[in-house]
């Protein structure tokens, strides 16, 4: 049951981390080979654009617009949010000299890493737990000891289940140390 548990849910999230980055680093030696290392510089402001897109999404779930369906958003939010991300983390690969630049970065790899815990962990986890259920249900299984023997995946489930109480602050410090890190490069930058 445990190899499982790792082929099944953990081996997909840690794939999707590794995808993220290795598509950056593919991109980044992409630029280098080509010569035009320069484009990663400018790579930041549409990959927040597309990051900002996503936002789309949670417009619609906490009802602020009304287009489309809650599925389809949810689809583009992370199309657009895995998107936006490569770009920003190609941007950091390759001009990136600031804390609060590398601040931003920490918090938007966190900021992935919890919503991949909601896509990837969560729903499998919760048909795990209730195949399982019904599995115990149809051996004839007491609800007392499908209870008992359900226990910790039920805990672990529940403690994952919790994963917006960080999803959503950490969206909250990354956007504000993207937007200060914007402001600071605007401020900075070289207008003459």
């Amino acid at each position: 049951m445990k190899a499982r548990l790792l082929s099944h849910e953990v081996a997909p999230f840690l794939g999707a981390i590794s995808l993220l980055v290795l598509a950056a680093l593919g991109c980044d030696a992409a630029l280098h080979w080509l010569g035009i290392t320069w484009v990663g510089r400018y790579l930041g402001i549409p990959g927040f654009m597309l990051i900002l897109a996503s936002f789309v999404y949670s417009l619609r779930k906490h009802q602020v617009i009304t287009v489309s369906s809650p599925a389809v958003l949810l689809r583009w939010h992370q199309r657009l949010a895995w998107s936006g991300a490569l770009l920003v983390l190609v941007h950091a690969g390759i001009h990136f000299n600031t804390l609060l630049g590398w601040l931003a970065v920490g918090a938007m790899m966190v900021n992935i890493v919890s919503g991949l815990t909601g896509k990837i962990l969560l729903r499998r986890a919760r048909v795990r737990l209730e195949t399982a259920r019904m599995q115990m249900q149809a051996n004839g299984a007491e609800l007392k000891e499908i209870e008992d023997e359900l226990y910790w995946d039920s805990f672990t489930f529940d403690a994952v289940s919790q994963w917006r109480a960080v999803h959503r602050p950490i969206t909250l410090a990354f956007m504000t140390l993207a937007l200060a890190h914007i402001v600071s490069i605007l401020l900075l930058w070289g207008w003459k």
